[in-house]
């Protein structure tokens, strides 16, 4: 069985978007993003998304043309009413409503041996690390600093948690930091 992968690229500061919401400032080139190897590996390893309803939301409910052609779980506390768009049969969109241990447990099911990646927001994140869910971390580092916005870490209260760098990927604009959570 795979792992669960959670992270999220985050300013030197450690915030996941400015004061006004927008993560324009650490995504300035999904493009050239979309073609490093790193994001290249993470896709070939993913077997299914976990994504938080503001995530889900930021993209309208479309997903036409998404990098992870997986079934996507996005947990929410209600199910839009407009069905996703860019569903197709490797894309599946799943509303989760039963809270962040179920969308891992789906989720791990529909991936098989291949890993579980959950693509924000940092409330998702850090209910998964509060849960114990979580096997990994990978961490961008974009060199910036916004000065308040929302954090990653912020509200996870769970005890002290022990990393171990396992990886560590160089782009032009980021570094990615990866962990294993010492269990």
């Amino acid at each position: 069985m795979g792992k669960v992968l959670a992270g999220m690229t985050m300013s030197l500061d450690g915030f996941v978007n400015d004061r006004n919401g927008s993560v324009d400032c650490l995504y300035p080139d999904l493009e050239a993003l979309r073609k490093t190897d790193m994001l290249q590996e993470l896709i070939r390893t993913t077997g299914a998304v976990v994504m938080g309803r503001h995530a889900y939301d930021m993209a309208e409910g479309d997903l036409t043309g998404y990098e992870f052609q997986v079934p996507i779980f996005v947990l929410t506390h209600y199910v839009p009413e407009q069905p996703p768009k860019g569903q197709n049969d490797r894309l599946s969109v799943i509303f989760v409503t039963d809270g962040i241990e179920s969308a891992v447990r789906r989720a791990k099911a529909a991936a098989g041996d291949l890993d579980v990646t959950m693509i924000g927001g940092a409330d998702t994140i850090s209910q998964c690390i509060q849960a114990g869910l979580v096997d990994e971390l990978q961490i961008g580092i974009r060199p910036v600093l916004l000065g308040s916005g929302l954090q990653l870490f912020e509200h996870v209260v769970a005890e002290p948690l022990e990393l171990e760098l396992t990886r560590l990927f160089e782009l032009p604009d980021a570094i990615y930091l990866r962990f294993r959570v010492v269990k």
